[in-house]
């Protein structure tokens, strides 16, 4: 499909791109997504929602690659509405020849340029797709296929007091509130009034992800890549058992241990009131020290050692 095809394409131009022809396959793919939400096929709009998104990536890529190409050769760059060389040949096109604008270009590039954010893209489309087979069998979207709690619950203080023994101390979270505040207690964190994941990551991280698609996706994937570049030399992420989804076997596979949690946590909201959950937790450890993390966070569950093939 052309989300396999172009999660993992160099940032440079692509070979033999032609853009014209990849903007009347976005078109088509959303006509098809269109359709098949309409028909509650839930296989098709995955197929069409995945070739949108990877065809709107190979566009970004195509697009950045020709402006460092202008770069390269000493001329002028096409910015993000300036003039370009297209592939292949003497003429010169601008964002607006090709029918699009300078934010909807910005908008791809900010969701799928990087691959981390195009898998969480992906994950997105294929809760939305769950949610199209749960209406078409007529479960409605239930409370067991929702994550526990919401984005105002917060986790009681034993869980945030092993996580910072485990890590020495709490640089940021960022994912957080005033009222989440009063027990993380972290040197620095981003509240709903910024953009967490727009912001700076640096130091050990406890996170806490927002409980909606697609943000969580998004924000597992920004600490991978935070963490993938020793911005973020250690962290605890904290999530739902959804064992089954992209997002979780993408953070299972750089953790360094994983704590199953036996039980469920029970959340809180600002009023006291306690949430139920429907399913356990769990705990994702990354840095150099899953020994302390396995004796710390053991009395929370079953821990699981990374094993890299």
């Amino acid at each position: 499909m052309s989300g396999e095809l172009t999660r993992h394409v160099p940032g440079g131009a692509l070979d033999a791109y032609d853009p014209t022809e990849g903007l009347k396959a976005i078109t088509v793919a959303e006509a098809a997504e269109k359709y098949f939400a309409r028909a509650k096929d839930a296989t098709g709009l995955r197929e069409a929602i995945e070739a949108k998104l990877g065809e709107q990536r190979r566009f970004v890529l195509w697009w950045d690659g020709q402006e460092k190409a202008a770069g390269a050769r000493g001329k002028a760059g096409p910015g993000r509405g300036n003039k370009t060389a297209s592939q292949g040949s003497n003429a010169v096109l601008t964002i607006a020849d090709l029918g699009l604008d300078r934010d909807t270009v910005s908008r791809w590039r900010k969701r799928l340029k990087d691959p981390h954010k195009f898998d969480a893209a992906l994950e997105a489309a294929t809760e939305r797709c769950r949610k199209v087979c749960e209406a078409e069998a007529g479960a409605g979207n239930t409370i067991a296929t929702k994550w526990t709690g919401d984005t105002e619950s917060y986790t009681p203080a034993e869980y945030i007091e092993a996580a910072r023994v485990v890590l020495g101390a709490i640089d940021l979270d960022p994912a957080s509130s005033a009222v989440a505040q009063e027990t993380v207690q972290a040197a620095k964190w981003y509240g709903p009034d910024e953009d967490g994941l727009e912001q700076p990551w640096l130091g050990r991280v406890w996170l806490n992800p927002p409980y909606a698609y697609p943000t969580v996706a998004e924000f597992i994937a920004r600490l991978l890549q935070a963490h993938g570049v020793g911005e973020v030399p250690a962290a605890i992420l904290l999530t739902n058992n959804n064992t089954d989804t992209r997002w979780w076997h993408g953070a299972a596979d750089r953790a360094a241990a994983i704590c199953l949690t036996l039980g469920r946590i029970n959340f809180y909201k600002a009023t006291g009131e306690i949430t139920q959950p429907t399913n356990g937790q769990s705990f994702f450890y990354f840095g150099e020290d899953p020994e302390s993390f396995a004796k710390i966070f053991r009395k929370f569950g079953l821990i699981v050692a990374a094993v890299r093939g």
